[in-house]
């Protein structure tokens, strides 16, 4: 856990894919947000609620399915709305990438609805959680990273790991845009910006620019 001034960031790695999901609060305004559940839905319900947080927001990278799996759970379970890039909209039912690719997250698929269909350009305010939303496509065509400008942290879901990037051979996936996206929306932060990815360990807009391979 991260604790800085009123902000608290937990990260659980969780679903089949050990998928990072990411748990940030303002702990003055007890307000929330969950970025990519894609599994484990009722220990993070549990935890919000063991931290007498209000779940604002349920904010998704993109749709593949293990990122976004659990999110309807959670929303039953805690409350919170579902944010998505509306490009996404064809991959969350898709059968290879989306939740058709396991059968047992389709049921219900009808109410498989998202609440805000999100934009480059959006500002996202709970409490002192203050997010820039960054179109970053090319792991899939509406992929979006979330910035938080004061506390420099990016969630940058699968388009940039410490030392690699996301794959690409997905539906809608493309490598030039991919490299475009980080060249154009993560590199220019400042170089001590915290990168936390959607797998593996988090790294740093510096250290990614200067020895990541896709880059040199």
């Amino acid at each position: 856990m991260t604790a800085k001034n009123s902000f608290i960031l937990e990260r659980y790695c969780v679903g089949m894919l050990q998928t990072n999901c990411y748990l940030v609060a303002d702990t003055d305004t007890r307000e929330s947000v969950v970025i990519d559940p894609g599994g484990n839905s009722a220990e993070i319900a549990a935890r919000i609620k063991e931290l007498h947080l209000n779940l604002a927001a349920i904010l998704n990278t993109h749709a593949h399915f293990d990122h976004i799996m659990e999110a309807w759970s959670l929303k039953q379970s805690a409350g919170g709305e579902i944010y998505l890039h509306r490009a996404e909209e064809p991959l969350i039912l898709d059968r290879t990438v989306g939740l058709g690719a396991v059968p047992s997250a389709i049921a219900g698929a009808s109410a498989k609805t998202i609440d805000r269909w999100l934009k480059e350009g959006d500002k996202l305010e709970f409490g002192c959680i203050e997010l820039d939303v960054l179109e970053t496509p090319g792991h899939s065509p509406g992929h979006v990273s979330f910035y938080l400008p004061k506390q420099k942290v990016i969630f940058v879901g699968d388009t940039l790991f410490a030392g690699s990037i996301g794959r690409t051979d997905f539906l809608g996936g493309s490598f030039e845009q991919l490299i475009r996206s980080v060249r154009a929306k993560i590199f220019p932060l400042d170089d001590a910006t915290l990168v936390y990815p959607g797998h593996g360990p988090e790294t740093t807009v510096g250290r990614e620019k200067n020895a990541n391979p896709f880059f040199a």
